[in-house]
């Protein structure tokens, strides 16, 4: 794992393994020390990301290293609470939902990570799942997803779906429109499928058409916007904790991020009489409105800094 050098989020730095290829693991103590410093140089968020972070470990056999006088396992779950003791906000990307995942929610619950979870599910029909190889547990899944929401009630849930998958029926599309109904996901993107050289799925049968897919993806794009404008207005009237990312001066505003906002693809929340603020401020926003997938409120009390 390394920092991103191209993360231009002056409060948010990525801890980043590589995006493609064979597992490749650092040593937890590796990671661990170059966290410590961006925190103590002032970096008030860090942001987890690889192509499977719940593997994280799997290809050094997890193997243990000392950090400040105790053994830290190099797995998921001791790198993010010993991450989440370094005084910044930890945010988990890319979480494919492994049973161990489970033990991570505990953590959320303390305040040691966020709570937020990026899981890239793809797809809801079983069938579709199976020619992704990917497991058809989607039932399991909302079950993890119901007991995850009895812990932490307020932890946020974002997640990535193909439409138009080769062999994609209308069936298909429909189970997944009705499962999204039942989990309620708090951020939703979607992605027509695209052949991708050296893909398996490349000489998969029955292709969608181009005007089915986009048919398909317009569907669920108003889907989860609905969703999303529903539990953003249930937000309104409530207190949360906000991360200032940037302060126009000329108009005295301020955008920042709730702690269910990643920088970039998810929400922010917009703060009027703000031009006493810094980026990289934390404050208590009041949330007086709303939108599909913004909130907009005043602070409630001096910034944390």
């Amino acid at each position: 794992m390394k920092i991103s050098e191209g993360c231009n989020h002056r409060c948010s730095f990525c801890i980043i393994p590589s995006l493609r290829g064979d597992l490749a693991s650092r040593r937890p103590d590796a990671i661990l020390r170059e966290a410590d410093k961006l925190v103590e140089a002032g970096t008030k968020e860090l942001l987890v990301i690889s192509q499977d972070t719940s593997a994280y470990g799997v290809d050094i056999r997890h193997q243990p290293r000392s950090w400040k006088g105790r053994e830290v396992r190099a797995h998921m779950t001791d790198l993010a609470r010993e991450l989440g003791t370094l005084g910044a906000w930890v945010r988990l990307h890319y979480v494919y939902p492994y049973p161990h995942v489970d033990a991570v929610i505990p953590l959320m619950a303390e305040g040691l990570v966020l709570p937020y979870l990026d899981i890239p599910f793809q797809h809801a029909s079983p069938k579709v799942l199976r020619a992704m190889r990917r497991p058809a547990n989607e039932a399991k899944v909302l079950e993890r997803l119901k007991s995850w929401r009895a812990l932490v009630p307020d932890i946020a849930v974002r997640s990535s779906f193909v439409v138009g998958f080769p062999g994609e029926t209308e069936e298909d599309f429909a189970y997944l429109l009705s499962w999204l109904e039942e989990a309620r996901l708090d951020r939703v993107g979607a992605f027509k499928f695209e052949p991708v050289q050296g893909a398996a799925a490349n000489a998969l049968p029955d292709r969608v058409p181009e005007e089915v897919k986009q048919e398909r993806f317009e569907r669920i794009m108003t889907l989860s916007a609905r969703i999303s404008a529903e539990k953003l207005r249930a937000r309104v009237g409530t207190t949360l904790e906000v991360l200032v990312d940037a302060v126009d001066a000329d108009t005295a505003g301020a955008t920042g991020r709730s702690k269910a906002d990643a920088p970039e693809i998810d929400g922010e929340v917009h703060l009027c009489d703000a031009g006493h603020l810094s980026p990289g401020d934390i404050l208590s926003v009041r949330v007086e409105d709303s939108d599909e997938h913004d909130l907009y409120g005043v602070s409630v009390d001096p910034p944390r800094r």
